[in-house]
């Protein structure tokens, strides 16, 4: 009567169901493929995934020539997108101006030099010497 009642209980009836429901449901599976597949988080990728075509369009900040902004559509996710100037409608002075920062910068070529003085004296050490 006793080994009735732990058959019955629903722990056990759960326990042997299940593995009769996996084994008659992944057992197949399992003898269709040769590599055995992990399904935890270590799966995924840690860099973004770059695609070629995005699905849909994203809200962007697009800035305009004189300063101003419209939010538009765009089919890449952006933050802000901003307008080239057009240098031949810039006064010649701020056409310099523009150009001369386009070019990179000339810092000091000749690398400088650091110069330490050594003073040590391996005498005022010896006493810590062991003989």
């Amino acid at each position: 009567m006793a080994s009735l009642k732990a058959w019955t209980s629903k722990g056990v009836l759960k326990r042997c169901l299940l593995e009769v429901v996996a084994l008659r449901h992944f057992l197949p599976a399992s003898t269709l493929h040769t590599t055995c597949t992990q399904h935890n988080s270590n799966k995924t990728s840690i860099a973004r995934c770059t695609r070629q075509k995005y699905e849909r369009l994203y809200p962007v900040l697009l800035v305009q020539p004189d300063g101003s902004t419209i939010n538009i559509k765009y089919r890449e996710p952006k933050r802000i997108l901003m307008m080239p100037v057009d240098i031949t409608s810039l006064s010649e002075e701020e056409r310099k101006i523009r150009i001369r920062k386009r070019d990179p910068k000339k810092g000091s070529t000749t690398p400088r030099t650091v110069e330490f003085e050594d003073d040590f004296k391996a005498d005022d050490y010896s006493k810590f010497w062991k003989k």
